[in-house]
């Protein structure tokens, strides 16, 4: 009897072990000493915890402002060859033969290579055409003079000017084919040019007032409009090839159209033709440099007046909204490294010759109360 008792114990036993313990941990049913049973459901402080945003999170964080800063050079006319019937000995052409690119630009390479972007009055073309229009000077030089520019850091180029049209539109369209290969970018009449640097974006016009007339007018007006409501430019120049010949002061049209081009919406004017300087003016914050002279000019062996200058002003973006104010200075120059002769290298000036040529920018430029300092500052 007593082992039959056992074994109905013993049965009973199992049968409880079978219904509370299997397929489940006996632990959770019975919890042990020492260990804290883990709860099915999730615990609301923990969740609470977990899910909380943190406070920072909540804040509306404000993106730092944008700011860049940036340089642009100005100089002035750059004839890359010799006019028709010019010759061979002393001339430009015979220079390049006996040097290379790198000789032309070679000091003031670092002042181009130290800005945001260079810019130069481009006045000849680059073409093999020889089918030139009738007219007294007729200015070209190889395509391949194009790494003139290049070597030395120029990034831009304005022409439209009056010798755009020398070689006809084959000589114009083979010069357009040689900055576009080399990476330039151009400007002329109602074709507009951007160059882009640290995100902003620098736009362009680009006219001859010698022979366009009353066409320059339009281009101006409709190239600057187009340039601000299209394509939504930051920054904006207009150059223009006007004036007389080896005038130092502006006529009253060469005023009254600067003016125009800062109404229109320029920030920026540049002018050119004259071969030597003119004076520098401020309307409403903004400057007009009306004459930037000869630079790295060919067509002349040894110009009488070898002044120049480099212009450059610095601006200031602040998410992509130009700043007011006036930073600026010029650079006094000689179109030559040598005084007896043009070498073609363009070259800064020191010491008296600095002096001297500061000082004749500053009388051409204080008919508009524009004066620049002994270190070039513009002083506001």
């Amino acid at each position: 009897m007593k082992r039959r008792k056992r074994r109905i114990f013993l049965s009973a036993a199992m049968l409880i072990f079978l219904l509370c313990g299997c397929g489940a941990d006996p632990s959770a049913a019975v919890p042990t000493e020492g260990t804290v049973p883990e709860s099915t459901a999730e615990n609301p402080a923990e969740t609470a915890e977990e899910t909380a945003i943190p406070a920072e999170a909540t804040e509306t964080t404000v993106p730092e402002p944008q700011i860049v800063t940036l340089t642009i050079t100005a100089a002035g006319d750059v004839t890359l060859g010799n006019h028709a019937g010019q010759g061979y000995e002393g001339t430009f052409r015979e220079m390049y033969d006996k040097k290379d690119n790198a000789y032309f630009l070679q000091n003031v390479k670092d002042i181009f290579e130290a800005d945001d972007m260079t810019i130069v009055n481009f006045e000849g073309v680059l073409t093999f055409c020889d089918d030139l229009v009738e007219k007294e000077f007729n200015m070209k030089g190889d395509p391949e003079y194009i790494g003139i520019l290049t070597e030395a850091s120029v990034e831009a180029v304005s022409f439209g000017n009056n010798h755009r049209l020398d070689y006809g539109q084959q000589g114009s369209d083979d010069t357009v084919a040689a900055f576009e290969e080399a990476g330039i970018v151009y400007a002329y009449d109602n074709i507009t040019g951007i160059y882009e640097t640290q995100g902003i974006r620098i736009g362009f016009v680009s006219v001859n007032e010698v022979y366009d007339g009353n066409a320059v007018e339009a281009y101006l007006e409709d190239g600057i409009r187009y340039l601000r409501e299209e394509e939504q430019v930051n920054l904006v120049i207009a150059c223009c090839h006007w004036g007389e010949e080896r005038e130092n002061y502006p006529e009253d049209y060469q005023k009254e159209l600067g003016h125009k081009c800062i109404d229109w919406g320029a920030d920026l004017v540049l002018g050119a033709h004259a071969h030597v300087l003119q004076g520098v003016e401020v309307y409403k914050e903004r400057f007009i440099v009306y004459g930037l002279a000869n630079f790295c000019f060919g067509g002349n062996r040894n110009p009488k007046d070898k002044d120049t200058m480099i212009f450059q002003q610095t601006f200031t973006f602040v998410d992509g909204v130009k700043q007011e104010g006036q930073e600026a200075k010029v650079i006094p120059c000689s179109v030559s490294s040598v005084s007896y002769r043009n070498d073609f290298c363009p070259t800064p000036a020191d010491g008296g010759e600095y002096t001297r040529i500061l000082g004749r920018i500053n009388e051409y430029s204080s008919p508009f109360g524009v004066a620049f300092d002994e270190e070039g500052s513009y002083i506001p």
